[in-house]
Parts: structure tokens; C-alpha cells; sequence
């Protein structure tokens, strides 16, 4: 119970600290399929996108991170469970170290969109649209143990503690009898 009550609290806070930038979409949210057919009707509209740092690219006074773009759930973090819809490119006006900044970690960027910029992949050459950092928010790498408390805490499965749908009467986890027929609550439940 104890490490339920702490990864709840520590869930929440997690989730309270975002920027509003990032945790909020914009008044108007411009797709990646819109900005690609037409960057130019977009250019300094603000985005907010996200998904998988695949390189980082520093230059004297600026750094380019090109992603593969994820669609974003509600908090704004890239749902990596979804199809990817394409690579954008975002564009800080300082230095982003690569081992910070480092491939496969999710991000999470809110800026301008500048127009676009070809990148070679592969023997391909895509047309990326850019967009400029206002802020760029990296996700703690998700581990779905921690989540549950490593025992299937609320939804997770089956352990000691409360289990599958769990709780004192009902689900699959009414310890230490799992499942209704030996619970000590079955025959007062069905009456």
C-alpha cells in the first residue's frame, strides 16, 4: 500500500511540474501532413510535437535534433505505441549535448515553425519541416514496473496486493484468495 501511495504521488507530481507549453496544445494544432503540403501558409505558427530523438547536429551557434514524429497523448508526451507520421527537425538557439540529448530518448518540443530543410536518409532526400525551440522538454524513460509498484497495483495483474482490477471485493485479487469462490467475501457478496 505504501508503494502504491508513493508512485501515485510520485505520478502526479511528475505530471504537475510540465510547462503548460507542453503539457497544454496550442489554441490551434497545425498536423505534420498539414505543414508538409503547405509549410509556407504555416511559417511561424506554433507547434507543439513530439517523439524519438534519432540525431543530434551542433553547429557554432546553434543545434538541430531530428525526431521521429509520434502523436502526442494528452500531457504531451509522444504515444510511441501509435504510428509514426515522418521526421521533423527542431532548431535551438544553443548548445544541445548529444549524451543529454541522446538517440531513442523522447522529447517533447514547443516553438515556431520556420519552413523546411532537406536531410539525406538513406540515398533519400526529404524535405523536413524545422521547427524553433521555445521549449524542449525530455521524458524520463518510462518503466511500466515502477507504475504498478511491481506487484499489479490498480490495473496491473497479479500480485500479493489487490491484483487484476483489484480491491477488497472485487476483481481477482482479495488476498490472500484469488478469484470469488474462496474470497472470504464470497458468500456475503452473493447474497
Amino acid at each position: 500500500m505504501k508503494s502504491l501511495l508513493i508512485s501515485s504521488c510520485l505520478l502526479l507530481s511528475a505530471c504537475s511540474h510540465l510547462p503548460p507549453a507542453i503539457e497544454n496544445p496550442p489554441p490551434v494544432e497545425i498536423t505534420y501532413d498539414q505543414a508538409i503540403h503547405n509549410i509556407n501558409a504555416y511559417k511561424n505558427t506554433l507547434v507543439r510535437w513530439g517523439g524519438v530523438i534519432i540525431d543530434v547536429e551542433n553547429e557554432e551557434y546553434q543545434s538541430y535534433i531530428q525526431v521521429l514524429l509520434y502523436p502526442l497523448n494528452s500531457y504531451g508526451r509522444p504515444q510511441l505505441d501509435q504510428t509514426n507520421s515522418g521526421r521533423f527537425i527542431i532548431n535551438s538557439p544553443s548548445f544541445l549535448d548529444p549524451v543529454v540529448y541522446s538517440k531513442n530518448t523522447e522529447v517533447t518540443v514547443f516553438g515556431a515553425l520556420l519552413g523546411e530543410v532537406d536531410r539525406t536518409v538513406d540515398k533519400k532526400t526529404l524535405k523536413l519541416p524545422v521547427v524553433l525551440s521555445q521549449i524542449i522538454h525530455l521524458w524520463p524513460k518510462y518503466d511500466p514496473s515502477t507504475f504498478y509498484g511491481g506487484y499489479g497495483m490498480g490495473y496491473g495483474g497479479f500480485g500479493p496486493y489487490n491484483g487484476y482490477y483489484g480491491g477488497m471485493r472485487g476483481g481477482w485479487g482479495n488476498y490472500p484468495y484469488y478469484g470469488g469462490y474462496y474470497s472470504p467475501f464470497y458468500g456475503y457478496r452473493n447474497r
